[in-house]
């Protein structure tokens, strides 16, 4: 295992996508993305379904930060590589999730 210093696992579905497929070829293209950029150390990791889908989308989880992020397409996929993967700000209109904090939508609605 190469050297890394963020975890990225991206759900293959099959609950978000239709039978998984276009999870799967998300998946692909995250990898794409990531190996596109050597500097960047990150391992990447396929899960099965993590059942937190939303609105249909893939989940793509960035670890050590322990932010879960909705994956609807590949402009969103490029966001979270290039803004927070390689720029290390996250990209908080696609965060729904928060290790240690809950839903971030569930946590709005209470302070908003």
């Amino acid at each position: 295992m190469r050297t890394h210093t963020k975890h990225v696992l991206m759900c293959v579905g099959p609950r978000c996508t239709e039978d998984g497929v276009a999870a799967q070829a998300m998946f692909a293209l995250v990898g794409e993305k990531i190996d596109a950029r050597p500097h960047l150390a990150i391992k990447r990791t396929r899960t099965h379904c993590m059942v937190a889908c939303r609105a249909g989308a893939p989940v793509l989880v960035v670890y050590p930060e322990g932010v879960w992020y909705r994956c609807p397409d590949e402009a969103a996929l490029e966001r979270i590589v290039s803004e927070h993967l390689e720029g290390g700000r996250e990209v908080g209109e696609l965060i729904f999730h928060r290790l240690g904090e809950g839903d971030i939508d569930s946590l709005e609605a209470e302070h908003g």
